[in-house]
């Protein structure tokens, strides 16, 4: 019995072809739908501050702020900005703004200072808008928090 071998370089020219062979030239001429206004990603509410706790700061050129973005029809709430502190146990970070509210618990996990090896903090807004930080120990203090990287999905 004779054992045919397919080179991938046919099956990648092939699996590339069907498409448009099944469709047909209607659907390769066919003008495009109406563009979303943000190539897919729309601004639900715009970066607003986010409302320290009294023991936090912001640092200087980047404050915390929060958004709503609407990405192929699902809502993420982003936080961004980097923060001093001294946390020595699960605290208040601060609240958002009365536009964002979040319908359930969000989370997401952002860096902080490393110490001991431990370097990330997990975040969390509640429906009331607290925002709270989860993870520092007296044993290792969290001094600086960066949100940039906070995205978590709403809903």
């Amino acid at each position: 019995m004779t054992q045919h071998t397919t080179s991938r370089r046919s099956l990648l020219a092939a699996a590339l072809a069907a498409p448009a062979v099944a469709v047909g030239a209607p659907l390769l001429t066919a003008t495009p739908a109406a563009a979303n206004p943000v190539d897919g990603c729309q601004t639900v509410v715009d970066w607003t501050a986010i409302i320290l706790d009294p023991a936090v700061e912001n640092v200087a050129g980047a404050p915390a702020e929060a958004r709503v973005i609407r990405l192929a029809g699902t809502e993420f709430l982003q936080l961004r900005g980097t923060l001093t502190c001294a946390f020595t146990a699960d605290g208040r970070l601060g609240t958002l703004p009365a536009t964002i509210r979040p319908p359930k618990l969000t989370r997401g996990v952002c860096p902080r200072n490393n110490s001991q090896g431990i370097n990330a903090i997990r975040i969390e807004a509640n429906t009331a808008g607290a925002v709270n930080v989860f993870g520092p120990q007296s044993t290792n203090k969290v001094t600086w928090i960066q949100l940039d990287n906070f995205s978590s999905v709403l809903g």
